[in-house]
């Protein structure tokens, strides 16, 4: 294995590991805030427990969210000094801004997480979750732009190999800024809300009376419905701006070989990149070019039109890239069921009409993973989809990573440690969320049979 090699599966692992709470720490405290909300207006025992109950979980997610955290950017300094040489100056001011807001959602969190039961004012306590919401959010969308940057670098003159007459407003609301924050944010809150609605579902499958989960359910769901619809907008939005700024990335991530008017777009397929073609897709004329450009007889790059060594790896973009998408609509089509069976029984509240079908039950715990899946299937796309440059067009990520040998002894290291730390949150989540909540009635905490 080449140390080049070995830095990227460390930083993708790291990555991979760190955006599972990362997107947590965006989405969960807008459910433990819409919690809290319900119980102020109705003084309902059972939201205030469950605002309390997925406030333990943010927290826990928050904390383990700081450490892989911690590590990504020390695995910047170490792993690419080259790249932070280069960009550092550049991007600076989107990681400070990201620290801050990161900072100031500890301290409200750490006010929300011990001001219940009095020890501050009601209303102090609920916007102190409110601001814990926004910060959480500000935070993830300052460390997106970062990432945009690397896809659309802006703001910047380069002399003798280094950066100079740096604008970092202009760096950091680059032109692929927008659509990238507002499509990872997005898929924050639909993620998680698909995976909470799923366990829950799974709860309610076994005991349709168990009222906690009914109502728990009933604050999850509508967020996954609303994400979920709005999400193929910014997905649009995204796809657009890769064909105007990184063309050979959206050819790699569509499979699409030769320059062409009137492109397909292709679903499923194998790409051969010794052949140079993609077998077996299933192609519908002109699509692509209509999506990318709103023009049927829209010309689109192909693969082909750069040399080999300037190519992303194909296969692995576009199939991480079909599986975000068929998670995606899978998620949406799962959206429009759950409005059809709301406008079915709408005479009756959404606790009630939502624990009628078992098999829309089953239904919702598949689509538990999926929103995870597609976030981690998105990143892969992004990131792979850019290969080989590190900066697009500026710089390459074999001219970025360390010269210290022997990488790949990090690599070990850092998997043990990631592995640990996914036992103890798993067990940590286990027993302080999913345990039993009032109202349930006999046998129905999730670890009882």
């Amino acid at each position: 294995m080449t140390d080049l090699l070995a830095a990227r599966l460390q930083m993708a692992m790291s990555l991979m590991f760190h955006i599972l709470f990362a997107v947590a720490g965006i989405a969960m405290p807008l459910l433990m805030v819409l919690a809290e909300a319900r119980w102020l207006k109705t003084r309902d025992e059972i939201y205030r427990t469950l605002a309390k109950r997925w406030c333990r979980g943010t927290a826990i997610l928050f904390a383990v969210g700081a450490v892989t955290g911690t590590v990504l950017s020390f695995e910047l300094g170490l792993l690419w000094p080259g790249f932070m040489e280069f960009a550092g100056p550049v991007i600076g001011l989107p990681f400070a801004m990201e620290g801050f807001a990161f900072f100031l959602e500890a301290i409200f969190l750490g006010i929300y997480l011990y001001g219940w039961d009095g020890k501050v004012p009601e209303r102090v306590h609920f916007v102190a979750g409110i601001l814990v919401c926004i910060c959480g959010t500000l935070s993830g969308i300052f460390v997106v732009t970062a990432n945009a940057w690397m896809n659309t670098p802006a703001g910047f003159d380069i002399e003798q190999g280094m950066a100079v007459n740096i604008d970092p407003w202009a760096a950091m609301w680059n032109p692929a800024s927008l659509a990238q924050t507002s499509h990872m944010t997005i898929a924050a809150f639909q993620s998680v809300a698909f995976a909470v609605a799923a366990i829950h579902a799974a709860v309610l499958l076994r005991n349709p009376g168990a009222t906690a989960h009914r109502k728990a359910l009933a604050i999850a769901l509508p967020v996954a419905v609303v994400t979920a619809l709005i999400q193929p907008l910014s997905g649009d939005f995204s796809a657009k701006v890769v064909a105007e700024s990184q063309p050979i990335k959206l050819a790699a991530l569509e499979g699409q070989w030769e320059t062409e008017r009137g492109a397909p777009l292709r679903i499923g397929g194998w790409p051969d990149e010794e052949a140079e073609e993609t077998r077996y897709a299933i192609e519908i004329p002109y699509l692509l070019s209509i999506l990318a450009f709103n023009d049927p007889q829209a010309e689109v790059a192909g693969l082909k039109t750069v040399p080999p060594e300037d190519r992303p790896p194909v296969a692995i973009t576009h199939f991480s890239f079909q599986i975000m998408v068929g998670c995606g609509m899978v998620m949406m089509l799962t959206a429009l069921i759950t409005l059809f069976l709301w406008w079915r029984g709408a005479k009756g509240p959404p606790q009630e009409w939502m624990t009628r079908h078992p098999w829309f039950l089953k239904l919702l715990i598949a689509n538990g993973p999926l929103g995870l899946i597609a976030v981690e299937a998105g990143w892969i796309a992004t990131e792979v989809g850019r290969q080989p440059w590190v900066i697009q067009g500026v710089m390459r990520t074999k001219d970025a990573v360390t010269q210290v040998p022997n990488i790949w002894m990090s690599l070990v290291s850092f998997t043990l440690l990631y592995l640990f730390l996914g036992i103890i949150v798993t067990i940590l989540l286990k027993r302080q969320v999913f345990a039993s909540l009032p109202g349930d009635g006999p046998n129905t905490d999730p670890e009882v049979d």
